[in-house]
């Protein structure tokens, strides 16, 4: 089923709405999966447990459960967590036809990371945003408030709205930047098609380790649309390709760069796998034509390693 039947997304859908959603029918299947043993259940008070501070015991919830729970007010968090989106142009892709809704790869990731931020909100924890392309266009501070919540789903559904054209990415200047603005221990969660106009990937990976340096846990979602960046699923006829990140045309017959096309991406991809492996940094495929649980579980393995 794809995400727009899924989630019956419109134009006039607001993005935090969206994330509620996704959030519920994920929880829904969760319990159905064999993931089942992951907490979700989120409220506003923490089991109690010996050697906790007692002052914060919920009293009048002992009296009606018979069990202690500690209040956990808004400035308390259990994680720190950094949503990283890249937002260049060739995240725009598949452009949709007029008038026609359609998912792209940056809808999916910032549905996505709206979904995380929406379980983030629940457990108390602290979520902020960080958007990248040829530099670092937008950082939040990690907060765990309703007004700071509001305010990253407002730019979110702003991104949304104004998608731009011929803007090229800096990836690794940008995560660079990130590493340094992000001083203390956090989960930083990179949503990104790892498309950069730099022809030295090892400037990528040095990023990338940078946060690894500085003590961050790290996911990398690397997000695709697996048929036609990846697999290359073209009829054979010929096509005129557009860069949309600089602009730049060339007309092909789709079956004669099909295998070269393939062998070249399926080699990037791996040494991206290898790096990521090396640097102890979770590399998570993430295709835009599947469902959010692919980030979602992985999100809920990593937390549950850190806590």
């Amino acid at each position: 089923m794809s995400i727009l039947k899924e989630y019956d997304v419109r134009q006039s859908t607001n993005l935090e709405l969206l994330a509620k959603q996704v959030v519920e029918g994920f929880i829904i299947g969760l319990h159905k999966s064999p993931f089942h043993g992951f907490s979700v259940e989120f409220a506003e008070h923490r089991i109690y447990n010996p050697g906790d501070s007692t002052k914060n015991i919920d009293w009048k919830v002992y009296a009606r459960t018979d069990r202690l729970y500690t209040k956990q007010y808004e400035e308390e968090t259990n994680l720190r967590c950094q949503i990283v989106l890249d937002t260049s142009s060739s995240m725009y892709f598949p452009e949709a036809p007029k008038g026609k809704p359609m998912i792209n790869k940056l809808a999916f990731s910032a549905l996505a990371g709206a979904a995380i931020m929406n379980i983030l909100k629940k457990q108390r924890d602290a979520y902020g945003l960080s958007t990248f392309d040829t530099d670092l266009q937008k950082h939040t501070k990690a907060k765990s408030s309703t007004k700071h919540y509001n305010m990253l789903m407002a730019h979110l559904d702003q991104l949304l709205d104004n998608p731009t054209r011929n803007t090229t990415t800096n990836t690794a200047a940008s995560l660079h930047k990130i590493a340094e603005a992000v001083h203390k221990r956090s989960l930083v969660i990179i949503f990104s098609d790892m498309f950069d106009q730099s022809e030295d990937a090892d400037e990528i990976f040095a990023a990338l380790q940078h946060l690894k340096y500085n003590k961050h846990e790290v996911i990398l979602f690397h997000v695709v649309d697996k048929q036609y960046e990846e697999d290359f699923e073209f009829e054979n006829r010929p096509y005129i390709f557009v860069d949309i990140e600089t602009g730049e045309k060339v007309r092909v017959q789709s079956n004669q760069v099909k295998q070269y096309y393939v062998e070249q991406v399926k080699k990037y991809k791996a040494q991206l796998k290898m790096k990521c492996m090396q640097y102890k940094i979770d590399f998570v495929e993430a295709d835009i034509n599947e469902g959010f649980e692919q980030v979602l579980v992985p999100y809920l393995v990593k937390r549950s390693k850190m806590m």
